[in-house]
Parts: C-alpha cells; sequence; structure tokens
C-alpha cells in the first residue's frame, strides 16, 4: 500500500494565501505523482460541518472556521490535528507548514506519530508582532523544534539556526520554489499603461523591514527613463505607507494589489529588473518567482538575499547606494541581460518544484524510517 501524508498548517489547495500554500500545493502534486496518497487540510471561512472532497488527484478535508486573524488560525490547527488523529493509520506521515502553533505538536508526537515540520523563517524576530506575539512565537518554535522528527529550513542560514538549537541530525535545507515563466502575454502589462522591458518592479507587503521606503526614494532620486512599479497594498491610513508614497517621483506606479498569478507573471516576466528590499526571513518566494522569470535583481545585502540570488546580480545597503546602481544598472542593457540569465540558471539549480518535491519525499521518509514505518514505504514509487 502507499504511504499516506497528511499536510497541515496551510490554509489549503489550491493555493489562494501565500507561500506555505503555493509548497503544500506543488509538493502535495509532486507526492501524488511518486504514488502517495496525499491529504490536505483546508480552512474554510464560515459555519459549516468538516467534509471531504477532491481536488487533481489530492483529498481535501475542509474545516470550516468562521473566526478570521490568529485566533481563527489557531482553531484551526487544533481541530485539523483532531481530525489527523482520528483518522490516522499506522504508516501515516504528517507534514507540518509553520509553528506557529506549534505547541499543538507535542499531540502528535505523543502518539508517535512521525510529523515533518517546516519551521518558516524565524517568524519571532519580525519586530511588527510586538513584544508579547514574539514571545509567544518563540514558545512555539521551541516546542516544535523539540518534538518534529525532521525540521525543514527554507534556508542555510535558517537551517544553521535549528541546528545550533536542535541538533544536526532533524534538519534539512529545502528552499521554496517556483515554476519558470518562459513566455507571458503583454496584455497585463500594456493595461497598466507599461511598455514590455521599460519598467522595473518590487512585489511585497509594504513594511518597513522590506525597505520599500528606501527603494523608492533611491528611484526618485534621479530621473530614470522608466516607472518602477510597486505592487502592494497602500492605504491611506498607515503612516508608512503614506511615507512612501510621500517619497516617490512621477515615475512610480502603485497598481495596488494584484493577486492573480497570471498577471504577477507577465509583469514579472517583462519587466526589466527587479527590486527585493527584504532584510530577514529565509528564502524569500516572491524572489524566486522573479528569477523564475529571468529577472536581473537588485536585492538588499544580506545572507538570506545573497545566497537566492547568487553572485552575478547585484546588492545594495541603503538609499545612497542603491541609488548609483540603479544608475550603473540601467544604463546598461548588457549587464541586465547578464544578470537574467544567471537569474534563471539559480533557479533551475535550486528552485524548481521537482527539485524541492523530491527533497520533501526524502524527508518523509526519513521521518517515517525513525518511527520504525519503513516498510510502509514499499509500496511508494522511488
Amino acid at each position: 500500500m502507499p504511504s499516506t501524508v497528511r499536510i497541515l498548517g496551510t490554509h489549503g489547495v489550491p493555493a489562494a494565501y501565500g507561500g506555505f500554500e503555493t509548497a503544500a500545493e506543488n509538493v502535495g502534486l509532486y507526492l501524488r505523482e511518486q504514488g502517495w496518497n496525499v491529504i490536505v487540510y483546508c480552512q474554510i471561512p464560515g459555519e459549516g460541518p468538516t467534509t471531504v472532497d477532491e481536488w487533481n488527484g489530492l483529498q481535501r478535508v475542509l474545516i470550516h472556521e468562521p473566526r478570521e486573524g490568529w485566533k481563527g488560525t489557531s482553531a484551526f490547527d487544533l481541530t485539523s490535528i483532531r481530525h489527523a488523529m482520528r483518522a490516522h493509520s499506522d504508516g501515516d506521515v504528517w507534514l507540518t507548514f509553520g509553528y506557529n502553533t506549534g505547541v499543538f505538536d507535542v499531540i502528535p508526537r505523543l502518539r508517535r506519530i512521525p510529523n515533518v515540520i517546516n519551521m518558516d523563517g524565524m517568524e519571532w524576530t519580525r519586530k511588527r508582532w510586538g513584544v508579547v506575539k514574539q514571545g509567544i512565537l518563540l514558545a512555539n518554535e521551541r516546542l516544535a523544534g523539540l518534538v518534529g522528527d525532521v525540521l525543514i529550513a527554507d534556508h542555510p542560514v535558517i537551517a544553521t539556526y535549528l541546528r545550533r538549537h536542535f541538533g544536526k541530525k532533524r534538519v534539512q535545507t529545502i528552499t521554496y520554489g517556483a515554476h519558470e515563466v518562459t513566455d507571458a502575454p503583454t496584455g497585463p502589462v500594456e493595461a497598466l499603461g507599461l511598455v514590455p522591458d521599460q519598467y522595473a518592479t518590487i512585489v511585497c507587503r509594504p513594511i518597513p523591514e522590506n525597505s520599500v521606503l528606501e527603494i523608492v526614494k533611491a528611484w526618485s532620486s534621479a530621473k530614470r527613463g522608466m516607472p518602477l512599479v510597486v505592487v502592494g497594498p497602500y492605504g491611506d491610513d498607515d503612516p508608512y505607507h503614506l511615507a512612501v508614497r510621500a517619497a516617490a517621483s512621477d515615475e512610480v506606479l502603485f497598481p495596488g494589489a494584484i493577486f492573480e498569478p497570471e498577471r504577477l507573471q507577465s509583469l514579472r516576466f517583462h519587466s526589466a529588473l527587479y527590486l527585493h528590499g527584504h532584510t530577514v526571513g529565509g528564502t524569500n518566494p516572491s524572489l524566486v518567482e522573479a528569477m523564475a522569470a529571468g529577472n536581473a535583481v537588485i536585492a538588499h545585502d544580506n545572507p538570506y538575499n545573497t545566497w537566492v540570488a547568487g553572485p552575478d546580480n547585484a546588492y545594495f545597503t541603503g538609499t545612497d547606494d542603491l541609488a548609483g546602481l540603479l544608475d550603473d544598472v540601467l544604463s546598461d542593457d548588457s549587464r541586465r541581460r547578464r544578470m537574467g540569465a544567471a537569474s534563471r540558471d539559480r533557479f533551475h539549480a535550486e528552485f524548481t518544484w521537482t527539485k524541492i518535491g523530491s527533497e520533501y519525499e526524502h524527508a518523509l521518509r526519513t521521518a517515517l524510517a525513525r518511527r520504525g514505518h519503513v516498510q510502509q514505504q514499499t509500496g511508494v514509487n522511488a
């Protein structure tokens, strides 16, 4: 019999929320192709009974949760674990994304259920959470790290941190991935009044740790000859959002949040340059997706970004040196093409879903072996 993997901790499939959901979808589909029975727990808004259906060969357990925010997520996680415990069969393995409710991961450990946990990106270090929530996140990280059979780090820096706290044997590095973009329609680009290969992009949450203000100031410090497209929800009430918009020249465009994958793919593929200001957090899906589209990248200079984007892209530390980099890169078409080719090569080497899916399968097999379930894997294709 094929092994069963239960995927917990995300909003579910198909992916329509964030990086964890995208990973759950693509890893789940890969495992299905390898012969695994894949069950994904999905959070559904509103009231209603728990039901089961199927999507693209993946079984979905649909759990209704009327509450939003952290309370709703915590309640959904607990309900998912209770359901998975009741339905558990010998030889099942769990794949849990995130440690925000790591205290609940103690439950499967007590039942000796093998559990592979993606430990996210040191989420507790983000100052935007405030001291109380940072403390709660840290406590959950420590609990999840203690009870997980295999701990997944999405970046070597995160892996080093996890090994320091939880030992070397249980930690594996598996990044986030993306689908390569080799062609895309120009319609979504032209709908924004843009010309292909005559604009730059930045796609991120508008928060200080993503360096949006520094990027906009640097872009606006001189005439660039092309617009910077700043994708994200910039409102009228947040002081940081207002500061970013106030710093923007007439060569900065704010189209709002764009959630449709096809529009984002077109916007990235036809972009002359991608700017990435993240200062914390491991492997960032937006950066990987830009590289999968062959974008030249200028990123904030830190160990997270330099490992992901590689030595042939460009890096900045603040507004002034970024302004100088923009002068150089925007005036040199051949350099941008070399940077874009390097991005695509780096993507092929590290960030394809086939590579990542196989690494997750290895992690699941490792967790099963540690719980004495090696014989249950014989029906799974190698």
